[in-house]
């Protein structure tokens, strides 16, 4: 646990660009007043963002997500993650900086959806 702890630390401190600008869009309940977390432990993940009471993960990917292998893992990731009870939205580093409302749009969109 202390583990995950001190990597959640860390990834915050070193996050992307990207991921920095989504969080200034989440942060504070600035999208339909939902509380995000960013860099949250779930399971033997770090979800980039989740809103807990939404039962949402956000993953913001770059290019570092573009291989065979790499898309096998996030989709074994992505199941994992549903298996817990989440929803998974990827966004891109690039709809983030190019299209930030249309990805709030589609966060929001994902949240509205009413959940068993």
């Amino acid at each position: 646990m202390e583990r995950f702890k001190r990597l959640s630390r860390k990834l915050r401190t070193s996050q992307t660009s990207a991921e920095a600008k989504l969080w200034q869009a989440l942060r504070a309940r600035r999208l339909s007043n939902w509380k995000f977390r960013r860099q949250h432990k779930i399971d033997r993940y770090i979800a980039d963002f989740v809103t807990i009471d939404g039962k949402l993960v956000i993953e913001v990917d770059g290019a570092t997500h573009s291989t065979d292998a790499e898309r096998r893992s996030d989709l074994i990731r992505t199941r994992e993650l549903e298996h817990c009870g989440f929803h998974v939205l990827r966004v891109s580093n690039i709809d983030v900086y190019e299209n930030l409302d249309g990805v709030l749009e589609a966060i929001d969109r994902e949240l509205s959806i009413p959940k068993a």
